[in-house]
């Protein structure tokens, strides 16, 4: 099945013309508007099973992990990555602090995201959570709120890696290795 979006948008244009014409000429009691948000859902919901969206994964950036699962090795640093109804992934283990200061965002929206994240080097984590979950490496959790994990190597004065976790209706594990 596949269905880019002109087709879409074309279909659905097509139903909502053809039933306001049903609706004014034969004078029939029908929900017009309730009937074609259904249909709207039912195609949404058979263009995500079926693995294809309205608009194709090559017109998202490589930070964007939307309807999809992908795994980040070596993210980059000064970058906002964002997870949309999938599964992010994202390993710090191999950060390079020689250059100075890593940072980097990650928000998770309707999705979940997995932060690996290095024991022998400074990190710091700021979570803010919104009706989510943030599992820390403490055992802190950010379910409406922020919490701030350092583990022990943190310092203010030295590079670390720095990530700002946005979560909302979703989950974000942090495990460090």
């Amino acid at each position: 099945m596949k269905m880019g979006a002109g087709l879409f948008w074309g279909a659905f244009l097509l139903l909502l013309g053809v039933a306001l014409i049903i609706k004014v000429v034969f004078n029939i009691d029908f929900p017009v508007f309730k009937v074609l948000i259904g249909i709207f859902l039912v195609l949404l919901g058979l263009n995500v099973i079926f693995g294809k969206f309205l608009i194709s994964p090559g017109h998202f950036k490589t930070e964007e992990t939307i309807f999809n699962e992908r795994v980040y090795d070596n993210p980059e640093s000064d970058k906002e990555y964002t997870v949309l109804f999938g599964k992010g992934v994202y390993d710090f283990t191999n950060v390079d602090l020689e250059q100075g200061n890593f940072r980097v965002k990650v928000s998770t929206v309707f999705g979940g995201t997995q932060i690996i994240i290095p024991r022998d080097k400074p990190v710091r984590i700021q979570a803010d959570a919104v009706f989510a979950g943030a599992e820390l490496p403490d055992g802190n959790n950010a379910v409406f709120g922020t919490t701030i994990y350092e583990n022990d190597s943190w310092s203010a004065d030295t590079a670390s890696i720095d990530i700002k976790v946005d979560v909302v209706f979703g989950g974000v594990q942090v495990i460090e290795r």
